[in-house]
């Protein structure tokens, strides 16, 4: 079997056209999925400059060739667009059952182009593409526009990917949801599809046949049972869930709170923890298509919460939680419900009012400005009224609804320092002080700070002879620490190897909880076996690798073509101070050793030490010449 050719569904809203077209298989084996495949249609297609919420903006939902296949962790899509949020490249990532259905129904990538007059969905069921009216699901949350559009197709199977009123209302983090709980979260996605007056995309169930070796694909899936009775870490994700890490990052010190001027709660945080979660609020232990680990959380408070939206993650009980110095679970889980049912982005919705409590408490905003909101830290009932002003796009919501960085650039002075940002997009609740490889990240990546594009420093403390440090070494990564507070040149390497990797588990639409270098249930010779068992894919962790490194300089390039240099790539000035209290209380990262380990990035990835741009030869190394002559 030959690498098989991308089937597109192409767009177009505003000339309510849909079209076919196909990507040849030699040019689809070089951007496999997800982003990849993305960012080189972008490139190809949309004018720089223009702006994220008109409808010359390009849309994509983008699964891979392995999406679907019966075995956990494939179930993933990535949607590409220009970010409203950052005006970088933006990239978000969600798993569920709408992957593989759409990948079933024979599509590996939709497009969308333009802007409809009107509100309307898009309805697929195999080779039928329609556009169906929408105003009447216009301004109703996810949960109630999902059960109106399964009821109007008279089919309780189908998977829809929506927006909610903060997508419509073109809030700048506002995400797109399927399943009412699984998000592409980040970037805005959600406020370009709100732009182009589209409101869901729905597809048929549907199932995959055309396995190319169905009995070593069969025996690689079923060795998942063994694989997850010994992995006490993706055994435990499973039982906990993400949350799971939150008492832990507590008591070594590094749970960031108060808009990451404190690094652990005076209260404890034990009540957020997943473990917590399990024994109180938790309903049940949910799974992507054809996965094992059941990792997500769905939890019930009668009256209160509702099982329909899921319940929270890690970075959601960090952000909605301890950045605003709340420990109450229920209150997360109230504001969870109201992200996924408003369609909002849970990490930069916790960090935009972290950022706001702040401005508040040191006087930069008043009552006046909130409308009586009394937005200080530990406030549980300014944090929900805060979360629907948001929304709605009223009140103090208008002006938080581009995030914390253009708000602190509207109200001014002292309010720039309090935006844990960058590129405009907020923190994840990984601090760099603890892991300063995956501050570096922070830093580089295209999209915004991320804490899932590459692997985190305390990896390189385990034993060389540990599975986690045998994995590393297989993508040249050897050495290890006594101290994982180091940034030096070995550390920098860790970071942009596995970066690369990160970014091809990404392009494949892979989970990164199952398929990846070091703790996951499958690992780097794993993925080779994978492509060749489940399409045929006779390829090599080289080639795989090269396929990485190329989503990550053509997302480069783009930033670079929309005016991105290398001043865009920087830490909050917060990061560089020393951690106020805790176990690890005085704990910095060295600004100066953190700008010469950025160079020395640079200097690896290839790119120009003083504009952060992709040269020449890194271009043509991995048969990118092309984008020379856009």
């Amino acid at each position: 079997m030959t690498f098989p050719p991308a089937k597109i569904l192409d767009v177009d809203l505003s000339k309510k056209s849909i079209n076919v077209k196909t990507i040849p298989a030699n040019i689809y084996r070089r951007y496999p999925g997800g982003s990849a495949l993305g960012v080189y249609l972008i490139l190809q297609e949309m004018q720089p400059g223009i702006d994220p919420l008109s409808p010359e903006n390009m849309l994509i939902f983008s699964v891979s060739p392995l999406t679907g296949l019966p075995i956990s962790g494939q179930s993933r899509m990535v949607v590409t667009t220009k970010s409203p949020l950052t005006g970088a490249i933006g990239d978000s990532q969600a798993g569920g059952y709408f992957p593989a259905f759409l990948k079933a129904n024979n599509w590996d990538a939709i497009v969308i182009k333009g802007k409809s007059s009107e509100p309307v969905y898009l309805m697929i069921d195999g080779e039928k593409a329609e556009l169906k009216p929408a105003g009447h699901l216009w301004g109703k949350v996810t949960g109630d526009a999902d059960s109106m559009i399964k009821q109007e197709n008279n089919d309780d199977s189908l998977e829809i990917a929506q927006i909610g009123p903060a997508g419509e209302n073109l809030v700048r983090f506002a995400c797109i949801i399927n399943m009412n709980n699984r998000a592409n979260g980040r970037n805005g996605t959600g406020a370009v599809m709100g732009s182009k007056n589209l409101k869901a995309i729905v597809v048929k169930k549907a199932r995959r046949s055309d396995v190319f070796d169905k009995k070593g694909l069969s025996s690689l899936a079923a060795s998942s049972r063994e694989r997850l009775k010994i992995n006490e870490t993706v055994h435990g994700l499973g039982l906990y869930g993400t949350a799971s890490e939150v008492n832990g990052f507590q008591e070594a010190g590094f749970l960031a709170t108060n808009n990451w001027n404190h690094s652990l709660m005076k209260n404890g945080a034990k009540s957020l923890d997943g473990t917590t979660m399990s024994e109180t609020i938790l309903v049940k232990r949910d799974n992507c298509y054809a996965c094992s680990v059941r990792c997500k959380r769905v939890v019930e408070i009668p009256g209160k919460v509702d099982p329909l939206y899921g319940g929270p993650e890690y970075e959601t009980c960090a952000s909605l939680g301890a950045y605003c110095g709340i420990n109450n679970l229920e209150t997360v889980s109230i504001a969870n419900q109201l992200c996924n049912m408003y369609g909002l982005d849970t990490i930069s919705c916790g960090g935009t009012i972290a950022f706001a409590m702040e401005c508040f408490e040191k006087g930069l905003l008043t009552t006046e400005q909130t409308g009586g909101v009394n937005l200080r830290f530990g406030d549980h009932e300014a944090l929900i009224q805060t979360i629907e002003l948001i929304a709605k796009r009223e009140g103090i919501g208008a002006l938080l609804a581009g995030g914390s960085k253009v708000a602190a650039e509207t109200i001014g002075g002292e309010a720039v320092k309090y935006s844990i940002s960058v590129k405009g997009q907020e923190l994840p609740a990984h601090m760099p002080q603890m892991k300063p490889a995956l501050g570096l990240i922070y830093a580089v990546n295209p999209f915004g700070a991320d804490h899932q594009s590459s692997e985190h420093d305390p990896l390189l403390v385990m034993p060389e002879e540990s599975e986690e440090r045998i994995r590393l070494a297989q993508l040249g990564v050897h050495k290890g620490y006594d101290n994982p507070y180091v940034i030096d040149d070995e550390k920098v390497r860790f970071a942009y190897l596995t970066q690369c990797f990160v970014s091809l588990i990404d392009s494949l639409c892979l989970c990164q909880f199952v398929w990846g270098s070091t703790w996951q249930l499958y690992g780097p010779s794993d993925l080779v076996e994978l492509c060749r068992e489940g399409i045929g894919w006779e390829t090599s962790l080289y080639e795989l690798m090269l396929a990485g490194e190329r989503r990550l300089n053509m997302m480069r390039f783009f930033n670079a073509r929309e005016g991105f240099t290398v001043k865009d790539d920087y830490l909050p000035d917060r990061i560089f101070e020393p951690l106020p209290d805790g176990p690890n209380k005085g704990q910095i990262i060295d600004r100066q050793r953190f700008n010469e380990a950025l160079k020395t990035y640079y200097e690896y990835a290839g790119w120009d030490i003083n504009t952060g741009k992709p040269m020449k030869s890194t271009l043509a190394k991995l048969s990118l010449s092309w984008l020379l002559d856009l």
